[in-house]
């Protein structure tokens, strides 16, 4: 929802990458932005109305971005995304960061415009390990936030690298981060920045996917 600078580079960059696109605006003008490349469905309406999101295909959605310039529109659209409609990768932007912090805690993945790009939405509308926060120029190590699964909570972070074969290099925790210790555990709600080389990063996220390993 929104074809500003932002949406407009957000929908023809998931477009490059292959996937299946629609976007609204309640300016129909707005469209132009996209250019006579995009393929995508052009959708005239507001974003958290449900027979218009209906008619841009939010059944068969995957993911759901928010990215109008109001932040109310953008929350109120996030909001009937998840709970109507049941999409988990919803990402809403923000103005007021303190807001941003609330909605954070509703499960509502929220970019604040004064670190907001479009790749930093991508990264978190595609799967996980789909595209890395980080890869090294050698194309050797990456670094990924993901979230924490449930299978994952309540055990220490030195068993989930160990099994991983990755490193935690910070853990975001109710909006601060946090450096894990030895006996540091993982709690719901936790995103870890993981540090895996490029070529085991499968195996991270099939560890991550299946649960610790019991001995």
């Amino acid at each position: 929802m929104g074809c500003g600078r932002v949406g407009s580079t957000l929908a023809r960059s998931l477009e490059d990458r292959n996937h299946t696109v629609s976007i609204i605006d309640s300016d129909p003008d707005a469209f132009r932005r996209l250019g006579p490349g995009f393929n995508g469905d052009k959708v005239a309406g507001m974003g958290f109305d449900q027979a218009v999101l209906e008619k841009a295909g939010i059944r068969r959605a995957d993911a759901f971005a928010a990215v109008s310039s109001g932040d109310n529109s953008n929350i109120i659209a996030a909001r009937v995304a998840r709970e109507s409609f049941g999409i988990q990768q919803v990402v809403a932007r923000i103005y007021d960061p303190g807001r941003a912090e609330v909605y954070q805690r509703l499960g509502i993945t929220t970019v604040a415009t004064v670190k907001w790009t479009a790749d930093q939405v991508l990264r978190r509308l595609l799967p996980a390990g789909a595209e890395p926060d980080f890869r090294d120029p050698s194309g050797t190590i990456r670094v990924d936030q993901v979230p924490v699964p449930p299978a994952w909570i309540g055990h220490r972070t030195v068993i989930f690298q160990e099994q991983s074969r990755s490193r935690i290099a910070w853990i975001d925790r109710l909006g601060e981060g946090m450096l894990p210790s030895r006996e540091s555990v993982l709690q719901e709600g936790d995103y870890l920045h993981l540090v895996m080389r490029e070529d085991t990063a499968d195996h991270a996220y099939a560890v991550l996917s299946a649960g610790p390993e019991e001995h």
